[in-house]
């Protein structure tokens, strides 16, 4: 059976959070692909994950920590002289965290400056799937987001789905400058996943749906945190719209990785066939899970895999 080969680029930095402070990691993109990796994990498919790191221990641990949940690790390139980048959660009494980085010189910020691995797996293998966030581009220089857009045109060529999770952090760069670059990105998104407050904050308006047409994109799913969200279907003809409530949940711990949760459900039954009303009850379920536990990854046995 031919394994689907799914790609997902972005960013990871070392983790520290809790009382006392204990070592984890986490990156919305990395979120995404492992626990798509989790519950995929009974069918075919290889999640592999995009960024660079360097040769200190740091970066090790975070590749044996990721190969250890099955996420393929081939496509991370090693930038001499640079380490991952490092955060800071704190949390309040109602699960709500405030973030303190120290990434200006991480690793995945050179990514493209020599031709990179992902480059490479293009020129060479069918890529089905390319996932990526506003964050991976606004770590990005100008001439690196650059390579990065001409590379998601190559899949294009190909007929690899791309998935761009408009993710924004008014701390990396502006909303007109993130507003300039996504219009570039979702010129080629087939599915877009838009966190409503986020788009706001960039666009200044709410009329996602007719952007996301007039753009070209084949599906948009818009993230409302503890509102229902909305799945739009077939933008390019006859649209058909769904709307599912999130679930209830008694005790929010932590809300880190919510929406990175939301996506890696969403995604993983979109690629199993999955009706629109399982995909987002799968979204939704994933999310809830991972706001019952703190930092922004879960014990592994709280993800229940999709059986085939």
């Amino acid at each position: 059976m031919y394994e689907k080969n799914i790609i997902v680029f972005g960013e990871c930095m070392v983790e520290l959070s809790g009382s006392p402070l204990s070592k984890r990691f986490g990156g919305d993109t990395l979120n995404t692909a492992l626990y798509l990796t989790r519950i995929l994990q009974n069918h075919p498919f290889t999640i592999r994950y995009a960024t660079g790191l360097g040769n200190d221990m740091h970066s090790s641990s975070l590749i044996d920590a990721w190969q250890a949940e099955g996420i393929r690790c081939d496509l991370v390139a090693t930038i001499d002289g640079k380490q991952p980048g490092l955060y800071i959660v704190e949390t309040d009494a109602n699960g709500e965290r405030s973030f303190h980085y120290w990434r200006s010189d991480s690793a995945a910020k050179y990514y493209f400056e020599q031709h990179s691995p992902l480059e490479q797996a293009v020129e060479q293998q069918t890529i089905d799937m390319f996932y990526l966030s506003g964050i991976s581009l606004a770590i990005l220089s100008h001439t690196a987001r650059d390579k990065l857009l001409a590379t998601i045109a190559k899949m294009k060529t190909n007929n690899t789905i791309i998935v761009f999770d408009n993710n924004y952090r008014e701390a990396l760069w502006s909303a007109d400058e993130a507003k300039l670059w996504y219009e570039k990105v979702l010129k080629y998104t087939d599915i877009a996943l838009i966190t409503e407050e986020d788009d706001y904050a960039v666009w200044g308006d709410q009329e996602i749906i007719q952007r996301c047409t007039d753009f070209g994109c084949q599906q948009v799913v818009i993230k409302r945190g503890g509102h229902p969200c909305t799945l739009v279907e077939n933008l390019q003809s006859q649209q058909t719209l769904t709307n599912v409530a999130p679930i209830k949940v008694e005790k929010v711990v932590d809300t880190c990785s919510a929406g990175d949760a939301f996506a890696a459900g969403y995604l993983s039954g979109y690629l199993t066939g999955q009706s629109a009303q399982q995909r987002l009850n799968l979204a939704h379920q994933t999310a809830a899970t991972v706001i019952q536990y703190p930092g922004a990854i879960t014990p592994k046995s709280a993800i229940t895999p999709l059986e085939i």
